[in-house]
């Protein structure tokens, strides 16, 4: 699967950006999709997954109320709405897509994704 990540930029604190993340390559559906983010000179942490099915999701607390994450299996497509944005939500945001065979199943661990983005910036001023 390759995976292209996109829509971050500039946003003021309170704003709105929606991120992409487009695939291609292999059967999407079959793949729980997470976001993922690493701020400047802090560790890569679990955001936001979406089940292959949309039938489970789960955010870290800090993005909770705030973002939604979606997909769309027919246009390959999961997406990130990122709403009322903080200065503490500016890092490269990336997608990764990991393989599951059952429905529902995801994980939060990094480690357990076999193919990421290339990242998209997301940068929120205050």
């Amino acid at each position: 699967v390759q995976l292209q990540a996109s829509g971050g930029g500039l946003a003021q604190a309170g704003g709105s950006l929606r991120l992409s993340c487009a695939a291609s390559g292999r059967t999407f559906s079959s793949y729980a999709v997470g976001w993922f983010r690493q701020a400047p000179g802090k560790e890569r942490e679990f955001v936001a997954v979406i089940s292959q099915n949309s039938g489970s999701t789960y955010y870290i607390d800090s993005a909770k109320g705030r973002f939604t994450i979606s997909r769309d299996n027919a246009k390959d497509t999961v997406y990130l709405q990122m709403n009322s944005l903080k200065p503490e939500d500016t890092a490269v945001y990336y997608c990764a897509a990991n393989r599951v065979y059952s429905a529902g199943v995801y994980s939060t661990r990094a480690y357990n994704y076999d193919y990421w983005g290339q990242g998209t910036e997301v940068t929120v001023s205050s």
